[in-house]
């Protein structure tokens, strides 16, 4: 288990994005994420959404299932007067999905690191990749471990790039232009 950072003793069960791979993965996007919507699913101690309202984002929503770590993420909204451009959602991420196409929500960048050794990573992509919450530009960024490959394609959505860092992969899709 990663212990990488203060919040991460705070809350020992988390593994949080290492600082390596989150500051690449904002190299990554940093011409495109000014303006945009964010989407911070399994958000755990907040930070990737946290650093994507460094980098301009309009807003962030995060969303949380556990109580204790979306109270932590709100608690830091209110500290860091966020509010106008931040919210936590206490949901399963599944629950959430099917909230938001309820309710209209689009996002141009959906960002998901659900915990490594489970199959949310391929229930989510293809709950995502059937709903209507990514733009039709949007894009979506799957952070998982370097052992478990990720199909080429999730319905709507196909590969676009692999980018590895150690044990980490960062796997991004957009939608099919025909879609």
């Amino acid at each position: 288990m990663k212990r990488s950072d203060k919040k991460s003793k705070e809350l020992p069960d988390l593994r949080p994005t290492s600082n390596k791979v989150r500051e690449a993965l904002f190299d990554i996007l940093r011409r495109s994420i000014e303006g945009t919507r964010f989407l911070d699913l399994y958000a755990g101690t907040g930070t990737v959404g946290f650093d994507a309202l460094k980098e301009s984002v309009s807003d962030v929503m995060f969303v949380e299932e556990s109580r204790r770590y979306s109270d932590n993420i709100k608690d830091l909204i209110r500290k860091k007067n966020l509010t106008e451009k931040a919210v936590i959602i206490n949901k399963k991420v599944m629950t959430f999905i099917e909230w938001a196409e309820l309710e209209s929500l689009v996002f141009d960048i959906i960002f998901l690191d659900p915990p490594y050794h489970s199959e949310e990573i391929i229930n989510a992509m293809k709950a995502i990749s059937r709903s209507t919450i990514l733009d039709n530009e949007g894009t979506v960024i799957a952070e998982h471990f370097s052992k478990k490959d990720l199909p080429e394609q999730f319905d709507s959505l196909h590969k676009l790039k692999d980018y590895h860092y150690g044990d980490t992969v960062l796997s991004f899709y957009g939608k099919h232009k025909d879609d």
